[in-house]
Protein backbone atom coordinates (compact mmCIF):
# COMPACT_ATOMS: atom_id res chain seq x y z
CA UNK A 1 0.00 0.00 0.00
CA UNK A 2 1.01 3.72 -1.00
CA UNK A 3 -0.09 6.88 0.55
CA UNK A 4 0.98 10.30 -0.87
CA UNK A 5 -0.04 13.43 0.81
CA UNK A 6 0.00 16.70 -1.42
CA UNK A 7 -0.73 20.18 -0.28
CA UNK A 8 -3.08 22.53 -1.56
CA UNK A 9 -2.31 26.15 -2.72
CA UNK A 10 -2.60 30.01 -2.27
CA UNK A 11 -1.57 32.18 -5.51
CA UNK A 12 -0.87 36.31 -4.27
CA UNK A 13 -0.01 37.57 -7.39
CA UNK A 14 0.73 36.99 -11.01
CA UNK A 15 -2.13 34.29 -11.59
CA UNK A 16 -3.23 34.22 -15.53
CA UNK A 17 0.99 34.44 -16.72
CA UNK A 18 1.67 30.77 -16.48
CA UNK A 19 -0.79 30.14 -18.87
CA UNK A 20 1.11 28.50 -21.54
CA UNK A 21 -0.31 30.98 -24.08
CA UNK A 22 0.93 33.86 -22.13
CA UNK A 23 4.31 32.63 -21.22
CA UNK A 24 5.54 31.13 -24.10
CA UNK A 25 5.45 34.74 -25.70
CA UNK A 26 6.07 37.23 -22.76
CA UNK A 27 7.20 34.77 -19.90
CA UNK A 28 5.61 34.73 -16.36
CA UNK A 29 5.71 34.76 -13.09
CA UNK A 30 3.71 34.36 -9.67
CA UNK A 31 4.35 34.04 -5.75
CA UNK A 32 2.24 31.39 -4.14
CA UNK A 33 2.65 29.23 -1.24
CA UNK A 34 1.25 25.64 -0.37
CA UNK A 35 -1.01 25.62 2.58
CA UNK A 36 -1.76 22.80 5.08
CA UNK A 37 -5.22 21.41 3.30
CA UNK A 38 -4.21 17.81 1.27
CA UNK A 39 -4.60 15.83 -0.94
CA UNK A 40 -4.50 12.28 0.08
CA UNK A 41 -4.33 9.53 -2.38
CA UNK A 42 -4.16 5.64 -1.38
CA UNK A 43 -2.55 2.95 -3.60
CA UNK A 44 -2.93 -0.78 -3.30
CA UNK A 45 -2.35 -3.51 -5.38
CA UNK A 46 -5.02 -5.02 -6.97
CA UNK A 47 -5.73 -9.19 -6.07
CA UNK A 48 -6.63 -9.09 -10.14
CA UNK A 49 -5.54 -7.28 -13.03
CA UNK A 50 -8.61 -4.86 -12.67
CA UNK A 51 -8.64 -1.47 -12.06
CA UNK A 52 -10.73 0.23 -9.10
CA UNK A 53 -10.86 3.78 -8.41
CA UNK A 54 -12.59 5.67 -5.76
CA UNK A 55 -13.20 9.45 -5.42
CA UNK A 56 -16.73 11.27 -4.96
CA UNK A 57 -17.81 7.84 -7.44
CA UNK A 58 -16.38 4.41 -7.37
CA UNK A 59 -15.01 2.79 -10.76
CA UNK A 60 -14.59 -0.62 -11.53
CA UNK A 61 -13.32 -1.42 -14.85
CA UNK A 62 -11.23 -4.47 -16.93
CA UNK A 63 -8.70 -1.42 -18.66
CA UNK A 64 -7.39 2.03 -18.66
CA UNK A 65 -9.49 2.74 -21.99
CA UNK A 66 -12.57 2.28 -19.90
CA UNK A 67 -11.85 4.69 -16.86
CA UNK A 68 -14.05 7.79 -16.83
CA UNK A 69 -11.91 9.85 -14.47
CA UNK A 70 -9.42 11.84 -17.02
CA UNK A 71 -6.26 11.82 -14.47
CA UNK A 72 -6.29 8.55 -13.40
CA UNK A 73 -6.83 7.48 -17.40
CA UNK A 74 -4.12 9.59 -18.63
CA UNK A 75 -2.14 8.81 -15.85
CA UNK A 76 -2.06 5.16 -16.16
CA UNK A 77 -1.77 5.32 -20.19
CA UNK A 78 1.33 7.75 -19.44
CA UNK A 79 3.68 5.09 -17.36
CA UNK A 80 1.95 2.17 -18.77
CA UNK A 81 0.24 0.49 -16.09
CA UNK A 82 -2.40 -1.44 -17.31
CA UNK A 83 -4.20 -2.79 -14.17
CA UNK A 84 -4.23 -4.71 -11.17
CA UNK A 85 -4.46 -1.64 -9.01
CA UNK A 86 -6.89 0.41 -6.43
CA UNK A 87 -6.68 3.97 -6.55
CA UNK A 88 -8.69 6.04 -3.62
CA UNK A 89 -8.44 9.66 -2.71
CA UNK A 90 -9.83 11.82 -0.44
CA UNK A 91 -9.31 15.40 0.58
CA UNK A 92 -9.40 18.29 3.50
CA UNK A 93 -11.68 20.73 1.17
CA UNK A 94 -13.87 20.17 -1.44
CA UNK A 95 -12.13 18.61 -4.76
CA UNK A 96 -13.53 20.87 -7.34
CA UNK A 97 -14.07 25.13 -7.54
CA UNK A 98 -12.91 25.97 -4.35
CA UNK A 99 -9.43 27.80 -6.42
CA UNK A 100 -6.76 25.97 -4.30
CA UNK A 101 -5.49 24.17 -7.06
CA UNK A 102 -7.42 20.49 -6.17
CA UNK A 103 -6.93 19.12 -9.43
CA UNK A 104 -3.35 19.26 -9.77
CA UNK A 105 -2.33 18.75 -6.21
CA UNK A 106 -4.53 15.27 -7.19
CA UNK A 107 -2.60 14.84 -10.16
CA UNK A 108 0.80 15.53 -8.65
CA UNK A 109 -0.18 12.60 -5.97
CA UNK A 110 -1.69 10.11 -8.10
CA UNK A 111 1.56 10.82 -10.37
CA UNK A 112 3.72 10.48 -7.17
CA UNK A 113 2.13 7.19 -5.86
CA UNK A 114 2.31 5.26 -9.58
CA UNK A 115 6.13 5.82 -9.71
CA UNK A 116 6.15 4.42 -5.94
CA UNK A 117 3.82 1.70 -7.28
CA UNK A 118 6.73 1.14 -9.95
CA UNK A 119 9.41 1.50 -7.25
CA UNK A 120 11.05 4.66 -9.29
CA UNK A 121 11.61 7.95 -7.44
CA UNK A 122 10.79 11.15 -9.19
CA UNK A 123 11.89 14.79 -8.38
CA UNK A 124 9.78 17.84 -7.66
CA UNK A 125 10.48 19.27 -10.96
CA UNK A 126 10.14 16.47 -12.67
CA UNK A 127 6.79 15.38 -11.01
CA UNK A 128 5.75 19.20 -11.35
CA UNK A 129 6.11 18.99 -15.80
CA UNK A 130 4.93 15.26 -15.77
CA UNK A 131 1.78 16.14 -14.06
CA UNK A 132 1.52 19.65 -16.67
CA UNK A 133 2.05 16.78 -19.66
CA UNK A 134 -1.04 14.79 -17.64
CA UNK A 135 -3.68 17.88 -17.43
CA UNK A 136 -2.48 20.09 -20.15
CA UNK A 137 -1.50 18.10 -22.81
CA UNK A 138 -3.58 14.94 -22.19
CA UNK A 139 -6.16 16.22 -20.72
CA UNK A 140 -6.57 18.96 -22.46
CA UNK A 141 -7.15 21.43 -20.12
CA UNK A 142 -7.00 24.78 -20.55
CA UNK A 143 -4.87 25.90 -17.35
CA UNK A 144 -1.56 27.33 -16.21
CA UNK A 145 1.24 25.64 -14.93
CA UNK A 146 1.70 27.53 -11.11
CA UNK A 147 -0.60 24.68 -9.39
CA UNK A 148 1.47 21.64 -10.26
CA UNK A 149 4.60 23.06 -9.27
CA UNK A 150 3.13 24.78 -6.14
CA UNK A 151 1.99 21.37 -5.01
CA UNK A 152 5.36 19.36 -6.37
CA UNK A 153 7.43 21.48 -4.43
CA UNK A 154 5.39 23.01 -1.27
CA UNK A 155 6.58 26.49 0.31
CA UNK A 156 6.16 29.94 -0.20
CA UNK A 157 7.87 30.80 -3.80
CA UNK A 158 8.58 33.10 -6.98
CA UNK A 159 7.97 30.93 -9.67
CA UNK A 160 8.83 31.92 -13.03
CA UNK A 161 7.86 30.48 -16.52
CA UNK A 162 10.14 30.83 -19.26
CA UNK A 163 8.96 31.64 -22.77
CA UNK A 164 11.09 28.24 -23.77
CA UNK A 165 8.73 26.02 -21.21
CA UNK A 166 11.72 26.30 -18.05
CA UNK A 167 10.08 26.77 -15.22
CA UNK A 168 11.95 28.00 -12.00
CA UNK A 169 11.17 27.73 -8.26
CA UNK A 170 12.80 30.28 -6.41
CA UNK A 171 11.81 30.22 -2.60
CA UNK A 172 11.05 33.54 -0.64
CA UNK A 173 13.64 34.12 1.60
CA UNK A 174 10.88 35.83 4.71
CA UNK A 175 12.77 34.98 8.05
CA UNK A 176 10.35 33.22 10.57
CA UNK A 177 9.50 36.25 11.91
CA UNK A 178 8.00 38.28 9.22
CA UNK A 179 6.74 35.00 7.58
CA UNK A 180 4.75 34.54 11.25
CA UNK A 181 3.46 37.96 10.65
CA UNK A 182 2.56 37.57 6.99
CA UNK A 183 0.25 34.29 7.74
CA UNK A 184 -1.68 35.96 10.93
CA UNK A 185 -2.54 38.88 8.72
CA UNK A 186 -4.23 36.78 6.59
CA UNK A 187 -8.00 36.00 7.18
CA UNK A 188 -9.66 33.36 4.53
CA UNK A 189 -13.39 32.51 3.64
CA UNK A 190 -15.12 29.96 1.88
CA UNK A 191 -18.06 31.57 -0.03
CA UNK A 192 -19.82 28.66 -0.68
CA UNK A 193 -19.91 28.86 -4.37
CA UNK A 194 -18.45 26.58 -6.62
CA UNK A 195 -17.17 26.63 -9.85
CA UNK A 196 -15.83 25.04 -13.10
CA UNK A 197 -12.93 26.63 -14.09
CA UNK A 198 -12.26 25.40 -17.24
CA UNK A 199 -14.55 27.96 -19.54
CA UNK A 200 -13.09 30.99 -17.90
CA UNK A 201 -9.80 29.64 -18.28
CA UNK A 202 -10.59 28.45 -21.86
CA UNK A 203 -11.93 32.25 -23.09
CA UNK A 204 -8.83 33.77 -21.02
CA UNK A 205 -6.63 31.80 -22.26
CA UNK A 206 -7.54 32.16 -25.90
CA UNK A 207 -7.47 36.07 -24.87
CA UNK A 208 -4.01 35.87 -23.56
CA UNK A 209 -2.65 34.56 -26.98
CA UNK A 210 -3.75 37.51 -29.08
CA UNK A 211 -5.84 40.11 -27.42
CA UNK A 212 -3.43 42.98 -26.52
CA UNK A 213 -5.64 44.64 -23.47
CA UNK A 214 -5.80 41.23 -21.94
CA UNK A 215 -1.70 41.14 -22.37
CA UNK A 216 -1.06 44.11 -20.69
CA UNK A 217 -3.35 43.34 -17.70
CA UNK A 218 -1.36 40.05 -17.10
CA UNK A 219 1.92 41.72 -17.71
CA UNK A 220 0.90 44.25 -14.95
CA UNK A 221 -0.14 40.94 -12.59
CA UNK A 222 3.43 39.64 -13.12
CA UNK A 223 4.99 42.64 -12.71
CA UNK A 224 3.18 42.79 -9.14
CA UNK A 225 4.65 39.27 -8.93
CA UNK A 226 8.04 40.35 -9.34
CA UNK A 227 7.51 43.38 -6.91
CA UNK A 228 5.69 40.90 -4.29
CA UNK A 229 9.31 39.01 -4.47
CA UNK A 230 11.45 41.48 -3.85
CA UNK A 231 9.15 43.15 -0.49
CA UNK A 232 8.46 39.94 0.73
CA UNK A 233 12.39 39.19 0.61
CA UNK A 234 13.12 42.67 1.62
CA UNK A 235 10.40 41.58 5.32
CA UNK A 236 8.26 44.22 4.12
CA UNK A 237 4.78 41.90 4.60
CA UNK A 238 2.63 44.82 4.71
CA UNK A 239 3.21 45.42 1.05
CA UNK A 240 0.92 42.41 0.20
CA UNK A 241 -2.05 44.10 1.06
CA UNK A 242 -1.93 46.52 -1.45
CA UNK A 243 -0.20 44.04 -4.30
CA UNK A 244 -3.16 41.66 -3.41
CA UNK A 245 -5.66 44.86 -3.92
CA UNK A 246 -4.33 45.95 -7.16
CA UNK A 247 -4.02 42.59 -8.39
CA UNK A 248 -7.24 42.11 -7.86
CA UNK A 249 -8.56 44.74 -9.47
CA UNK A 250 -6.65 43.91 -12.59
CA UNK A 251 -7.99 40.63 -12.45
CA UNK A 252 -11.58 42.08 -12.36
CA UNK A 253 -10.33 43.39 -15.68
CA UNK A 254 -9.21 40.11 -17.40
CA UNK A 255 -13.05 38.15 -17.32
CA UNK A 256 -16.34 38.90 -16.83
CA UNK A 257 -17.13 35.59 -15.15
CA UNK A 258 -14.26 36.33 -12.97
CA UNK A 259 -16.09 37.93 -10.29
CA UNK A 260 -19.76 39.12 -9.63
CA UNK A 261 -22.31 41.30 -7.49
CA UNK A 262 -22.02 38.98 -4.23
CA UNK A 263 -18.13 38.66 -4.77
CA UNK A 264 -17.48 42.35 -5.15
CA UNK A 265 -20.38 43.28 -1.75
CA UNK A 266 -18.08 40.47 -0.16
CA UNK A 267 -15.00 42.30 -1.54
CA UNK A 268 -16.31 45.52 -0.51
CA UNK A 269 -17.30 44.72 2.92
CA UNK A 270 -13.97 43.48 4.08
CA UNK A 271 -12.16 46.06 3.25
CA UNK A 272 -14.38 49.37 4.57
CA UNK A 273 -14.16 46.39 8.05
CA UNK A 274 -10.08 47.03 7.86
CA UNK A 275 -9.02 44.47 4.83
CA UNK A 276 -6.32 46.37 3.24
CA UNK A 277 -6.56 43.95 -0.08
CA UNK A 278 -7.88 40.66 -1.09
CA UNK A 279 -8.76 38.09 -3.77
CA UNK A 280 -10.71 35.51 -4.67
CA UNK A 281 -8.56 32.42 -4.75
CA UNK A 282 -8.02 30.62 -8.61
CA UNK A 283 -9.93 31.40 -11.62
CA UNK A 284 -12.73 33.03 -10.47
CA UNK A 285 -16.72 32.61 -10.26
CA UNK A 286 -16.16 31.03 -6.27
CA UNK A 287 -14.27 29.29 -3.84
CA UNK A 288 -12.51 31.08 -1.08
CA UNK A 289 -11.63 34.61 -0.40
CA UNK A 290 -8.44 35.90 1.34
CA UNK A 291 -7.83 39.44 2.79
CA UNK A 292 -4.90 41.07 4.29
CA UNK A 293 -5.54 42.85 7.48
CA UNK A 294 -4.26 43.38 10.77
CA UNK A 295 -5.32 40.48 12.75
CA UNK A 296 -7.72 42.62 15.04
CA UNK A 297 -9.95 43.38 12.34
CA UNK A 298 -10.15 39.39 11.02
CA UNK A 299 -13.58 38.67 13.75
CA UNK A 300 -15.04 42.50 12.09
CA UNK A 301 -14.69 41.09 8.78
CA UNK A 302 -15.82 37.54 9.27
CA UNK A 303 -18.71 39.13 11.12
CA UNK A 304 -19.27 41.44 8.11
CA UNK A 305 -19.31 38.79 5.62
CA UNK A 306 -21.29 35.74 7.40
CA UNK A 307 -19.25 33.10 5.78
CA UNK A 308 -17.03 30.49 7.41
CA UNK A 309 -13.55 30.89 8.30
CA UNK A 310 -11.31 28.54 7.01
CA UNK A 311 -7.77 28.64 9.52
CA UNK A 312 -4.88 28.18 6.51
CA UNK A 313 -0.92 28.00 7.28
CA UNK A 314 1.79 27.59 5.03
CA UNK A 315 3.30 24.53 4.25
CA UNK A 316 6.64 23.89 3.44
CA UNK A 317 6.65 20.18 2.07
CA UNK A 318 5.89 19.38 -1.03
CA UNK A 319 3.88 15.98 -2.28
CA UNK A 320 5.52 13.50 -0.50
CA UNK A 321 5.21 9.66 0.34
CA UNK A 322 3.63 8.93 4.03
CA UNK A 323 3.21 4.97 3.44
CA UNK A 324 5.33 3.05 1.73
CA UNK A 325 4.31 -0.77 2.33
CA UNK A 326 4.89 -3.91 0.50
CA UNK A 327 5.33 -2.44 -2.91
CA UNK A 328 5.19 -4.03 -6.01
CA UNK A 329 8.70 -5.03 -8.05
CA UNK A 330 9.64 -2.88 -10.52
CA UNK A 331 9.75 -5.40 -13.37
CA UNK A 332 12.94 -4.60 -14.44
CA UNK A 333 12.02 -1.05 -15.16
CA UNK A 334 15.08 1.49 -14.92
CA UNK A 335 14.83 3.58 -12.06
CA UNK A 336 13.83 7.02 -12.91
CA UNK A 337 16.31 9.91 -13.20
CA UNK A 338 15.49 13.35 -12.77
CA UNK A 339 16.40 15.78 -16.08
CA UNK A 340 14.75 18.83 -14.34
CA UNK A 341 16.77 21.87 -14.88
Amino acid sequence: MIITQTPLRMSFAGGGSDLPSFFRQFGGAVVSTAIDKFVYININKKFDSSIRVSYSRTEEVASVEEIDHPIVRAALSKLGIPGGIEITSIADIPSRGTGLGSSSSFAVGLLLGLHAFESRYISPGDLAEESCEVEIDLCKEPIGKQDQYAAAFGGLNFIRFEPDGTVIVEPILCDGDALARLQSSLVTFYTGMTRQASSILAEQSQSAASNSTTQKLIERMKKLAVDLRNELNNGHIEALGAIMDEGWCLKREVHAGISGAEIDDYYSAAKKAGAIGGKLLGAGGGGFLTFFAPPECHDAIQECLGLRRMPISFERSGSRVLLYANPRPNNGRANHRSTHA
